[in-house]
């Protein structure tokens, strides 16, 4: 059985002031680790103009919760 994976963009021009847009692959690895922290099974990573993750679908809901309080949706 395959697992529904769910990929969620973030324009590096909408990151908000407290993260450092100079420097998008320390942002992704802080996401990550934000994520992991939270018991969520996502890989961010920096792609051009955005940070793209990617998270099992079971895990959106936990996801978004995470991602609302970094202030990034």
């Amino acid at each position: 059985m395959t697992m529904a994976t769910t990929t969620i963009r973030i324009d590096h021009a909408a990151l908000p002031d407290h993260f450092d847009r100079s420097r998008p692959d320390a942002t992704a690895a802080a996401i990550e680790t934000a994520l992991r922290d939270a018991g969520i099974k996502a890989e961010a990573s920096d792609i051009f103009s955005h940070i793209k993750i990617e998270l099992p679908t079971s895990q959106l809901a936990a996801a978004s919760t995470v991602l609302a309080e970094l202030q990034l949706i």
